[in-house]
């Protein structure tokens, strides 16, 4: 029976999966809490499996469902992913450059040519996307909260350069960020401004961050990668319109989620 070769990135939230067929990557995803149907999916399609595993949970699933698996470091396998990626859709970058990885936290990455190294992290991410949203909204669902967070209008929460100056004219831009939430109860505002607040919030710390990182390793080019990223145009654009205005090239990859299970598939 023909063996098929399986690249899984078990992260705290998710499952993605990547596969070929047909000469053609194939990728999916599964909640974390439906672990066990991804497993029964997985055996399913392809009782006869070849699997490299790789993210926080991997040596869970390897223990329990794949004892003979091969484990990838996850930084190897981000990192891979991305340059493969890159390649998939024809994108080419100059070196160095960074790549920012959007999952529950943040991590960066410098890439030259063959060599990675991850040089900074945080905690702000999609895991305070959603589990923000699910403390100052009545939502814990996901896409419901993307939803809120485009439709809302963050200057209800919080309060902007423009506010401090009123009627004068700011030095900065006005409509830039003076206080995260500052606004607090004073203003009425609505779930989905709380929302795009939250988003505000992420976009901000990640693109000064990002900007810091690019200065200090002398590069403009930045590739955004994260399944926080998927179905959240608040976020997607809130990024892409601060980096531009930076000065950075930003590059959005259409399967960027799976970096680290395209990472591993192809590192077995």
């Amino acid at each position: 029976m023909k063996q098929i070769k399986v690249g899984i990135d078990a992260g705290a939230s998710l499952i993605k999966i990547a596969f070929q067929e047909k000469r053609r990557m194939h990728y999916k995803k599964y909640p974390i809490d439906e672990l066990g149907d991804a497993i029964m999916w997985l055996k399913m399609v392809a009782p006869n499996l070849l699997v490299a595993l790789t993210g926080g949970k991997a040596h869970l699933i390897k223990q329990k469902y794949f004892p003979n698996g091969v484990s990838i470091p996850e930084f190897q396998a981000t990192c891979e992913g991305a340059r493969l990626l890159l390649f998939e859709e024809g994108i080419k970058m100059e070196n160095p450059f960074l790549v920012v990885n959007i999952g529950t936290g943040t991590s960066w990455f410098l890439i030259h040519n063959e060599k990675y190294e991850r040089i900074l992290g945080s905690g702000i991410g999609g895991g305070t996307f959603t589990g923000l949203g699910s403390l100052l909204t009545t939502s814990m669902e996901y896409e419901k909260l993307t939803v809120l967070a485009n439709a809302g209008e963050r200057g209800n929460v919080d309060l902007l350069v423009k506010d401090i100056y009123e009627s004068d004219v700011p030095p900065i831009e006005g409509n830039l960020t003076a206080g995260n939430f500052a606004k607090g109860m004073k203003v009425k505002h609505s779930e989905a401004d709380r929302m795009a607040a939250i988003t505000n919030m992420i976009v901000e710390t990640i693109v000064l961050l990002t900007l810091q990182a690019a200065a200090i390793h002398q590069t403009k080019e930045v590739v955004f990668i994260g399944s926080a990223l998927t179905y959240n145009p608040s976020l997607r654009g809130g990024i892409e319109t601060f980096t531009n205005k930076l000065g950075l090239s930003s590059t959005f990859l259409r399967n960027g989620e799976y970096c680290g299970a395209a990472g591993a598939y192809f590192s077995y």
